[in-house]
């Protein structure tokens, strides 16, 4: 990852997005453009750093750097060495989450299926039964149409229909592993609470908007509203 080009991009949108005047803030301190797009500029780079798990930080340092580059002054790095430092450094960080994520999803996983409303499959798909349902279930070429609220381990919302006000449609067979098996278990007017290792989740794959990252367990509330046999859907989750 070359975080320069990143910062490069970062100016050039924050700078064309504050160009129009109904883009300023006048309250607190952003009381001029420049204002505003330093501050944005500044929330912009903080949030990137924080989806590539920069968990640790020197401001000192990072203010010292950002003062030399664009005071062109002697920078104390040559252009090689710095690529090749954030590289390699948030190379490392990414390996680390990973690890850290699979290890805390498992251990989540195994202290959870020991709790007596728990129920584990074979592949090591755990579920909890809300609500139980009298209607028809799907296999995993029908669209089902759902309600569903998805969450990390720590409690953290990603995804919820619910909250857009709209259920989602889609073909059983074209979501993550864990909903294809899980779903298949409900009955229309089920309602079931998944518990998903990563193994049946999204694996190593990098998902967009940061909250998922990469090796974590999921955990997904899921209402079957309707099964529709064989009826195409748009896309999956």
């Amino acid at each position: 990852m070359k975080l320069r080009n990143l910062f490069i991009l970062v100016f050039i949108s924050v700078f064309a997005l504050t160009s129009c005047n109904d883009m300023i803030k006048t309250n607190g301190n952003l009381k001029t453009e420049l204002d505003t797009v330093s501050y944005a500029l500044g929330v912009n780079i903080a949030q990137s750093l924080q989806s590539n798990n920069l968990q640790e930080f020197n401001y000192p340092q990072f203010m010292k750097g950002i003062q030399d580059g664009m005071d062109k002054e002697e920078v104390q790095l040559t252009d090689e060495e710095i690529n090749k430092l954030i590289s390699v450094y948030f190379k490392k960080l990414r390996e680390e989450a990973v690890t850290k994520n699979l290890e805390e999803g498992r251990a989540f996983l195994e202290e959870n299926k020991t709790k007596e409303e728990i129920t584990t499959t074979q592949s090591g798909l755990q579920y909890e039964v809300i609500t139980e349902g009298e209607g028809k279930s799907p296999i995993a070429t029908d669209t089902v149409k759902v309600h569903y609220s998805g969450t990390l381990i720590d409690g953290t919302v990603f995804d919820s229909s619910i909250e857009r006000g709209e259920p989602a449609e889609f073909v059983l067979n074209r979501v993550i592993p864990g909903w294809t098996e899980g779903v298949q278990l409900m009955k229309e007017g089920a309602k079931y609470k998944f518990y998903i290792p990563t193994e049946l989740a999204y694996g190593v794959r990098v998902r967009p908007g940061g909250k998922i990252q990469p090796n974590m367990a999921l955990i997904f509330e899921i209402e079957l509203l309707e099964v529709k046999e064989g009826v195409p859907a748009e896309k999956g989750k």
